[in-house]
């Protein structure tokens, strides 16, 4: 399945079932590494109330770009933060940290993920932060989103609202 199947704009029922969503999964299992990268991210995770973590604002965030008639999502996150979390991996992902590119925007992170869909949708704005995304990850297989949304329900998947904001215009 191509990354870019991985990520679909439509009401997310357990959130809001009439509100479109920006949705991007992630597999635990993964073959990319940047991709388990962004799941070992997830355990940074800082409890709130019992069975609620909240990442840190910065851990891990998007951002938005808009291209003719496609909309691309970026996941990016500072380098410091990532080479923490994998320092004492024993997967190889730490081999893998070097090769991440860098930010354009900000050389202090790195660019995880990036995927893009054909759609005329565009995020909702308030100030200068966009519709956040909600990512869903879960391990192995390639499940669209209807299946997901059943994962969810049957604890087979979690949700992370990340925080978004839009790529500026060159």
């Amino acid at each position: 399945m191509d990354a870019s199947d991985r990520l679909w704009i439509r009401p997310f029922p357990p959130i809001d079932p009439d509100t479109p969503e920006v949705l991007l999964a992630v597999d635990h299992a993964s073959a990319d590494p940047a991709e388990r990268m962004v799941c070992a991210l997830l355990n940074r995770g800082h409890e709130g109330r019992e069975g609620v973590f909240h990442l840190l604002p910065d851990d891990l965030t998007a951002r938005y770009r808009r291209t003719g008639g496609r909309l691309a999502v970026t996941l990016l996150a500072p380098r410091a933060v990532v080479a923490a979390d994998v320092a004492d991996r024993t997967d190889g992902l730490r081999d893998h940290l070097d090769a991440l590119p860098r930010d354009p925007l900000d050389p202090g992170r790195v660019v995880l993920l990036h995927r893009e869909t054909t759609t005329d949708f565009v995020p909702a704005a308030e100030g200068d932060e966009r519709q956040p995304v909600l990512l869903l990850d879960h391990v192995g297989g390639s499940a669209g989103p209807d299946e997901l949304a059943g994962l969810f329900e049957n604890g087979g998947t979690t949700v992370t609202v990340v925080p978004a904001t839009e790529h500026p215009a060159p």
